[in-house]
């Protein structure tokens, strides 16, 4: 088969989306290099975040005066000569879009469909944001072939919101770099933590700091307590600045440490260096960071309901997100009570096997084959 994809985010997007398609692209050449994966990107990146090996991946830019000119023009409205050109039979939209006109060329399509927070929680998002992104998820929806979800709750909120019958969504889960899942050597380990000046025992949080990740709560849930925070994300928000000033008002600062700009294996090292890993988010598509967790052997705590079971399994601690004094108990509970972490480390590890490489790229490609040959 010859697959296109949309590699806008693969080549310029550091994390999120950008991260769920260089593992798909990584997990597919590595295990079905029968295939080739042709992905095209709008511009050049710099500095460049993938590097295709061009047999197996194949980057694609735009290549007359006017698409160079216009790249967006050229990703929404135009790539479809180009798709016809390289022969393309179907084309994979990583991130809730569509090209237009592909079904007149004779070109399947499928898209996956990450989350729909900016229709169940508008108030996060500007009124043009959410028209912009509204008018793109309609016109995929309407012309994918198949609709991939990433989480029960996603396919359950394109029900919802959009009306979309629930047989042409199907989910197929994210997993997550492998490096998550090698074990790092003590050594390694300490290097970090003497890097961010760190505590020999810390809790841990990842992700950007901003109102929906709810970091706060477990700021809050510190008070009266000897435990140590560190959390790993983009710094930069409003949000961000009032999680400072109200560690820095409730004399908090010797227990919470931000780091941001950590590489991929130094996040994987603080993954397994820490007792737990605390992730109070109030809505996600899915929340790859609790698999992360997971895979490193860490017990995990997050939020109760919506898609983090399905991430989380039976075996993580489950909270209100809002409820402090809930958040409190369960981090005492996990850093003390031995028998218990062993039991979640285990069940962990095993609730992860469905994440692996080899399920995932399988059910992709067997996808991909049903969509051709319809």
């Amino acid at each position: 088969m010859n697959i296109g994809y949309d590699a806008k985010r693969i080549f310029h997007n550091r994390t999120g989306l950008g991260n769920y398609g260089r593992d798909l692209i990584r997990i597919l050449s590595t295990l079905h290099p029968e295939h080739r994966y042709w992905l095209y990107n709008p511009g050049p990146a710099d500095p460049p975040l993938y590097l295709p090996d061009d047999a197996q991946v194949i980057q694609r830019q735009p290549v007359t005066f006017l698409d160079r000119k216009f790249p967006g023009w050229w990703r929404r409205s135009r790539i479809g000569s180009d798709l016809q050109c390289d022969g393309i039979s179907l084309f994979h939209g990583l991130s809730g879009e569509l090209p237009a006109g592909l079904r007149r060329k004779g070109i399947r399509q499928v898209v996956t469909v990450h989350d729909l927070i900016f229709m169940r929680y508008p108030q996060w998002y500007r009124s043009l944001d959410r028209q912009i992104y509204w008018k793109k998820l309609r016109h995929a929806c309407r012309n994918a072939d198949k609709i991939v979800a990433i989480s029960a709750q996603t396919r359950a909120d394109l029900v919802e919101f959009l009306g979309i019958d629930s047989a042409s969504i199907q989910v197929i889960y994210q997993g997550c770099d492998p490096i998550f899942r090698q074990p790092h050597d003590a050594s390694g380990q300490a290097d970090v933590i003497r890097k961010y000046r760190l505590p020999q025992d810390f809790i841990l949080n990842v992700g950007t700091i901003e109102p929906r990740k709810n970091v706060l709560s477990v700021i809050k849930a510190l008070e009266g307590t000897d435990v140590h925070l560190v959390i790993v994300g983009r710094a930069t928000t409003p949000y961000a600045n009032d999680v400072k000033a109200y560690v820095q008002q409730h004399g908090l600062t010797s227990q919470v440490t931000f780091i941001h700009g950590a590489s991929t294996a130094e996040l994987a090292m603080l993954y397994q260096a820490t007792s737990l890993f605390i992730y109070p988010s109030l809505f996600e598509g899915f929340g790859i960071p609790i698999i992360e967790a997971l895979s490193a052997g860490t017990p995990v705590i997050t939020t109760r309901g919506g898609c983090f079971p399905e991430a989380g399994g039976p075996h993580t601690w489950y909270i209100s997100p809002d409820d402090v004094e809930e958040i409190r108990h369960a981090i005492s509970t996990l850093l003390t009570d031995t028998a218990l972490r062993r039991e979640v480390i285990a069940g962990g590890l095993e609730h992860v096997r469905q994440f692996e490489d080899h399920t995932l790229a399988d059910q992709w490609v067997t996808l991909y084959q049903e969509i051709i040959s319809a």
